[in-house]
């Protein structure tokens, strides 16, 4: 029987643990996935905690993941045989609250085929990362010229951010502690350290403006935001929908098949590059530990 990670309470990352579960069998249109790797993001810790439970109450046992990157090991009964997608191949993914898992059900139109280039771990962050910085700068509308400065540049989404930006001819500013600068200088933005002041250094680093600006931590990070970028449309935010509500920034991110592919294809020409951060899916909650530490360098991924 395969392994999933759940829980079934709210609590710390202690609450997480295996649990056994029938193998699935793919419906109409779906595939079975073998996972060998499993994105962690921020989103995961909060669902865990209970931040949602108000609107988005948790289906206890609650599972968790929602990008993966694995092979396909069974088909629908209306995939043909030589479809883009056939047992034995490789793909990455994105899901809802699944990914934590030895296997799982897919939809067979929402997979991208991996290629051989790309490790598995670096693979199961380009999903939900990927997708998120490549829509983002998009509905931003950075391209050549623009000045963009990125908040929690050195995090995953943040680190897929800057090289994309980048590759569109935008210079970047990047928020980050101190011991992620020389990091960033590596994927070609400027850095800066986050907290009080942070507007003024941004001006002095910037003196012609900042054209855009995308958020992914909320809170000081939208109020510098909105004093350094004129116009709000081009604030974006992942995560605070409070300003979205109360200051008419953006909402940005989401998934899109287009972006993925895109992104799979820029890490396999070597044009994308993720430090990643490995543990065991049985180890979840060292994982989620160093997540909520605030200060991962790229991604951490669990491996099954």
């Amino acid at each position: 029987m395969p392994t999933v990670i759940a829980f079934s309470h709210y609590g710390p990352p202690e609450v997480l643990s295996p649990l056994q579960i029938d193998t699935p069998r793919p419906g109409p249109g779906q595939v079975l996935v073998r996972i060998h790797a499993a994105g962690v993001n921020p989103v995961d810790c909060k669902l865990r905690r209970g931040d949602f439970a108000d609107a988005f109450p948790a289906r206890f046992p609650q599972r968790l993941g929602n990008e993966f990157a694995g092979t396909i090991i069974a088909l629908g009964p209306d995939i043909p045989p030589g479809s883009s997608v056939a047992v034995g191949t490789d793909v990455v993914g994105s899901t809802t609250a699944q990914a934590y898992a030895e296997v799982l059900l897919a939809d067979a139109d929402s997979l991208v085929v991996k290629p051989p280039s790309v490790p598995w771990d670096v693979a199961a962050g380009l999903p939900a990362a990927g997708q998120t910085a490549h829509t983002a700068l998009s509905q931003l509308g950075v391209g050549r010229g623009d000045t963009v400065l990125i908040h929690a540049a050195a995090g995953g989404v943040g680190t897929f951010a800057v090289q994309l930006a980048r590759q569109l001819g935008a210079q970047v500013i990047g928020t980050a502690s101190e011991r992620n600068h020389d990091y960033l200088r590596d994927l070609g933005a400027i850095p800066t350290i986050y907290g009080l002041g942070l507007s003024d250094r941004v001006r002095d680093l910037a003196p012609e403006g900042i054209d855009a600006a995308l958020d992914l931590v909320g809170g000081q990070a939208i109020t510098a935001s909105l004093a350094l970028v004129p116009d709000r449309h081009r604030i974006g935010t992942t995560v605070d929908q409070h300003a979205v509500k109360e200051h008419g920034v953006q909402r940005v991110g989401g998934r899109s098949l287009t972006a993925l592919r895109e992104v799979v294809d820029l890490a396999a020409s070597g044009r994308l590059s993720l430090p990643v951060q490995t543990f065991p899916l049985r180890e979840v909650p060292r994982a989620h530990h160093l997540v909520e530490g605030g200060h991962v360098r790229g991604k951490v991924v669990l491996t099954a």
